[in-house]
C-alpha cells in the first residue's frame, strides 16, 4: 500500500507542478549562514546532505544547473556540451521534493540531476529528443525509455538534458571528436578549443565543470575512457552486459556499454550501482552475475594493499603508440611509485601475449561495421515515428547528402564509416571468424593471459592511445581517474579542424583494467589512488569556462 500511495502522490504532485508551475524553492530556508556545496565540485553525497537538511531543493538544483549551462554552453566560451535541457525537469523535481518530505528518499540519486549522452533514449512525451547528434533523428519517437533510464527514474534521479557527442558515437567517418550535426563542435574546458575526446564528449565536459551532478556516456572503444581522461574525471567503462544497451543508438552489441562520467570515483560507484543489472530487453545482461554489488562498498583507501598490479608496456608504452607522450609517461612513472607506496606490488612488465597483434589487427573494424548496419537498421525500424523519413543506414547516407548545410558542413563532410558499413553483407563466416579472433586477442591471449601468467589483480596504463583496445574487443571493464596535466610549455597540436590537444593544462588520465565483471575490484583500486593523489583538485578549467551560478543565486528566487 505504501508503494501505491507513493505512486499516487508522485502523480498528483507532478500534475500540480505542470498545471500551476509549483516551485519548491519558495519553501527553501534562508541560506544565510549555511555552507552550500560548490557546484563545480559538488558530490552526490554533498547534494543529498543538503537536500535532506532542507538547505535547498531539487528544484533549486535544476534551476542552478540550467543557469550554469546557459552561461557557458552557447554563450561565453561556447563549449557546446549540451544539446538540450529537459522541459519537464522542474516539474519532476517538485514532485520528488514533496516525495522526499513525506516518505524520504528512494536512493542516493533521489532528486539528483543526471545528464545523458544523446544516444540514450528518453520518451518523447517528456519533451526531449534522442538523436545521436544527427538531424536524421530529430523529432523521432522512441518506443520507450532506455533500460538505464528506467533504472535512473526508479531511483528518483531527474534527467536534466541531453549531452552533445561525436555524431553516431564517432562511427560516421573521419570527423573531429565532439562534433555532431545538431550540436556543432564541443570543446574542452581546460584550455580554449581543447579536444574533449569522443564520443561521450559533452558528458565529459559537462561533468568537468559542474553543468550536471553526474553524467552518463557510452563506450564501444574509448568513448568513456578518453573523455574521462581529457576532462579530469573519474569514469567507469563497464563490462559489456553489466549495464543495459536497450534503447541506446547502437554500434555493436559485442562492444557497446553504458557507464558514468563523474568528478569522483565515489559518484561513479553510486551511479553504477543504480544502472547495473539485468534487462530482458538486452539479452547480454542476462549472462551477468546474479547479484549486482553495491559498488560503494568497494570504496576502501587501503584497497591497493597487497594487490599485484601489472604494467603491459609492450606496444602500449612505446614510441609507435599515439598515446605516448613525455609528460604523460613521467606522470605514469610517478603513479607507479604511488601505487607501491599504497601497498601494491608492481609487476613490470606484465605484457599481453597478443600485444603486437592487437595493435595491427583489423578484426575489430570487421565486427563493428557489420553490427552497426544490422543494429542501426533495426533501431530506425523500431521507432514509433521519424519525421525525416530515415528508416535505414542507406537512408541515413542519402539524408546527409541531401542536407549538406545540416550534416556536411566544411571540414565535416566525411561519411566514410557509414558507407563502409553499408557495403557489408551481413554476419558471414568472415564476421564470425573476426569476432572469435577479437575474443582471443583481447581476452584469452590478452588481458586474461597477462593476469593469469603474473597472478595479477589488475593492469594499469595511461588512458591515452591503444589502452582501450584490448578491453574493447574483449568486452572488459576500465576504470579511469585523473593522472595529471600537460605543462605550460607543451607543444600545442591540432586535434581536428576546430580543436587542439595536447594543450597547456589539458588533463590526462590513468586507467585500471581487469577481467570480465571485475568492476568492484577496479573501483577500489582507483579510489585508493584517487584519494591519495587528489589530482583533480590540482587544477581548474580556464576562467571563462567556469560557470558562476551557485545555489545561493537561485534559492528563494
Amino acid at each position: 500500500m505504501a508503494f501505491v500511495a507513493r505512486l499516487l502522490l508522485a502523480f498528483l504532485v507532478l500534475l500540480e507542478a505542470l498545471v500551476l508551475g509549483v516551485s519548491a524553492a519558495a519553501d527553501a530556508p534562508d541560506a544565510k549562514g549555511i555552507t552550500l556545496p560548490d557546484l563545480y565540485e559538488a558530490s552526490v553525497l554533498e547534494l543529498q546532505a543538503g537536500l535532506d537538511a532542507g538547505h535547498f531543493t531539487s528544484v533549486d538544483l535544476i534551476k542552478a544547473y540550467f543557469a550554469r549551462i546557459d552561461e557557458v554552453n552557447l554563450k561565453g566560451p561556447a563549449l557546446r556540451a549540451v544539446l538540450e535541457t529537459n522541459p519537464s525537469a522542474l516539474a519532476q523535481a517538485a514532485a520528488l521534493d514533496k516525495e522526499r518530505k513525506l516518505f524520504g528518499k528512494r536512493s542516493l540519486l533521489h532528486g539528483i540531476p543526471v545528464l545523458l549522452k544523446d544516444n540514450i533514449a528518453t520518451v518523447a512525451s517528456e519533451g526531449m529528443n534522442t538523436t545521436a547528434g544527427s538531424f536524421s533523428l530529430l523529432g523521432s519517437i522512441v518506443p520507450e525509455d532506455a533500460g538505464v533510464v528506467k533504472r535512473l527514474r526508479k531511483a528518483g534521479a531527474i534527467i536534466l538534458g541531453k549531452a552533445n557527442l561525436s555524431e553516431f558515437a564517432h562511427f560516421r567517418g573521419n570527423v573531429a571528436s565532439g562534433w555532431s550535426g545538431r550540436g556543432g563542435q564541443n570543446t574542452g574546458a581546460y584550455f580554449p578549443n581543447a579536444d574533449p575526446c569522443g564520443s561521450s564528449s559533452g558528458s565529459g565536459v559537462s561533468a568537468s565543470i559542474g553543468l550536471a551532478a553526474v553524467t552518463l556516456g557510452s563506450e564501444t572503444d574509448g568513448s568513456i575512457t578518453c573523455p574521462t581522461s581529457h576532462n579530469n574525471l573519474a569514469g567507469i567503462k563497464p563490462t559489456v552486459g553489466l549495464t543495459s544497451r536497450a534503447g541506446v543508438v547502437p554500434i555493436s552489441e559485442h562492444q557497446d556499454t553504458i557507464g558514468p562520467l563523474t568528478r569522483s570515483v565515489t559518484d561513479a560507484a553510486i551511479v553504477l550501482s543504480v544502472i547495473a543489472g539485468k534487462d530482458p530487453n538486452d539479452n547480454f545482461t542476462l549472462a551477468q552475475p546474479p547479484v549486482v554489488p553495491d559498488f560503494t562498498k568497494a570504496l576502501n583507501k587501503n584497497a591497493l594493499r597487497g594487490k599485484r598490479i601489472g604494467v603491459p608496456r609492450r606496444v602500449f608504452l612505446n614510441e609507435s603508440n599515439t598515446g605516448n607522450d613525455p609528460s604523460i609517461n613521467a606522470a605514469f612513472e610517478q603513479a607507479l611509485v604511488t601505487l607501491k607506496t599504497l601497498g601494491a606490488t608492481i609487476v613490470d612488465p606484465a605484457d599481453l601475449p597478443s600485444a603486437e597483434e592487437i595493435a595491427n589487427s583489423g578484426n575489430e573494424t570487421v565486427v563493428l561495421d557489420v553490427d552497426f548496419k544490422i543494429q542501426l537498421d533495426a533501431y530506425y525500424e523500431a521507432l514509433v515515428a521519424n519525421p525525416s523519413g530515415v528508416r535505414s543506414l542507406a537512408d541515413l547516407i542519402a539524408f546527409n547528402n541531401a542536407n549538406p548545410a545540416l550534416e556536411e558542413p566544411t571540414n565535416f563532410t566525411s561519411q566514410s564509416t557509414l558507407i563502409r558499413s553499408e557495403a557489408t553483407t551481413g554476419r558471414d563466416a568472415a564476421y564470425f571468424q573476426s569476432l572469435a579472433f577479437n575474443k582471443g586477442l583481447g581476452a584469452t591471449r590478452g588481458i586474461d593471459a597477462a593476469l593469469k601468467a603474473n597472478r595479477l589483480d589488475a593492469l594499469v596504463l595511461p588512458a591515452s592511445g591503444l589502452t582501450t583496445v584490448p578491453a574493447a574487443i574483449a568486452g572488459y571493464p576500465i576504470v579511469t581517474v585523473p593522472l595529471g596535466f600537460f605543462p605550460e610549455n607543451v607543444t600545442i597540436r591540432s586535434a581536428g579542424p576546430l580543436t587542439i590537444y595536447p594543450a597547456p593544462g589539458a588533463p590526462f588520465g590513468l586507467s585500471f583494467l581487469g577481467t570480465a565483471f571485475s568492476e568492484f575490484s577496479l573501483v577500489g583500486l582507483a579510489f585508493a589512488y584517487e584519494q591519495e593523489t587528489q589530482t583533480r583538485l590540482a587544477r581548474k578549467a580556464f576562467a571563462a569556462a567556469i560557470p558562476k551560478t551557485q545555489l545561493k543565486d537561485v534559492i528563494g528566487k
